[in-house]
């Protein structure tokens, strides 16, 4: 019946025809060989494929597709190393210019204090004072109390 289309209720015939022309198809490969070449050296030295991508003028997503059409290797995203923990402290052992933000649940034998050198004329160390210390986003001088 050519180029019906049905829908909930009614037929709709599509009034131009639509052909595949390959003639047409403009189908630009990137992937030349040179290019292929390219990447398998660059995947080897470990780059990140966003970085392979620069190079070569490409997306990373481009870059990971042909990695995986190639059977490139896989690799691991890079894992960033966590922050060290700092060395809380018990009530006990906690003094004059150390921080004391609290760490877990009062009662508990768990709780513990930061511990860090505190700021001047601060209770608390840099980290825990820009947490403690939260500027009011609106400016408040000119209203007026009712």
């Amino acid at each position: 019946m050519g180029n019906m289309v049905t829908g909930p209720s009614r037929l709709w015939r599509c009034p131009v025809r639509v052909r595949h022309n390959p003639a047409r198809a403009i189908m630009t490969d990137p992937w030349t060989p040179e290019r292929i070449a390219a990447l398998e050296s660059l995947w080897d030295v470990g780059l990140s494929t966003r970085e392979i991508g620069l190079k070569l003028g490409i997306t990373k997503n481009a870059v990971v597709g042909k990695a995986h059409r190639l059977g490139l290797s896989k690799r691991n995203a890079p894992v960033a190393e966590p922050p060290p923990v700092a060395q809380l402290v018990r009530l006990e052992a906690l003094g004059a210019g150390m921080c004391c933000w609290p760490d877990g649940e009062p009662g508990t034998p768990e709780f513990r204090f930061c511990g860090e050198p505190s700021l001047v004329d601060k209770p608390y160390c840099a980290e825990h004072c820009e947490r403690a210390y939260v500027r009011g986003g609106k400016d408040t001088s000119n209203t007026v109390a009712a």
